[in-house]
């Protein structure tokens, strides 16, 4: 599969090994491509990297997301965009308390199926889910099976086996998801840092 990663920071430097780890191609996409030049994966303007990919990642900074991707709706319509961001002011407070990010950008790209994972955990973890010593979860939300299906066919090529991952249903359970963040960062204030992750158990 080749995935446009849109986004040169940590998180889509991490998902980018990760994927490239696993078997697939990876572009990436970003606003001035030549000053990312020492990347593992060829970085090209965020408008060709879309093009002909059959996964977009949105690695952006989860603050501006909304405002960069809208414009991009033309690119981005038929494509399965997994958002990965958790829209937080610089003072740790969700920026859509009542909402979701991913809720936002179906709202805003309707042609685009959007699919909201690996927000709740590290990047680190999010390629290596071994590292931590028992299985733990992993969560989608999405209106598009099918585009759940991809999503979830990359977690399992990621080390999340089907057992692991949680469906959790419409685009509209993404705020359950992201308000998760404000429990993550209480976890990483007490545990200084350290991979963690959550396991449902039902």
């Amino acid at each position: 599969m080749h995935i446009a990663v849109l986004g040169t920071g940590h998180m889509a430097t991490t998902l980018a090994d990760g994927f490239l780890a696993a078997g697939h191609t990876v572009t990436f996409g970003s606003r001035d491509p030549v000053a990312h030049g020492d990347l593992a994966a060829p970085v090209t303007a965020t408008k060709e990297a879309i093009r002909g990919a059959d996964l977009v990642v949105n690695a952006l900074q989860a603050a501006f997301s909304l405002e960069t991707l809208t414009p991009l709706a033309s690119e981005l319509a038929g494509a399965v965009l997994l958002d990965i961001g958790n829209a937080v002011t610089p003072e740790f407070a969700l920026m859509y308390p009542n909402d979701s990010l991913g809720a936002r950008l179906q709202a805003a790209l309707p042609e685009t199926r959007v699919v909201k994972s690996l927000n709740t955990l590290p990047g680190t973890l999010a390629i290596a889910p071994k590292t931590v010593a028992e299985p733990t979860s992993v969560f989608l939300s999405g209106d598009d099976a099918d585009a759940k299906a991809l999503v979830s066919g990359l977690l399992a090529d990621l080390g999340w086996p089907a057992t692991q991952q949680i469906d959790l249903g419409g685009i509209e359970s993404a705020r359950g998801a992201e308000h998760y963040f404000l429990l993550f960062v209480a976890m990483m204030q007490a545990f200084r840092g350290q991979a963690f992750n959550i396991r449902v158990v039902h």
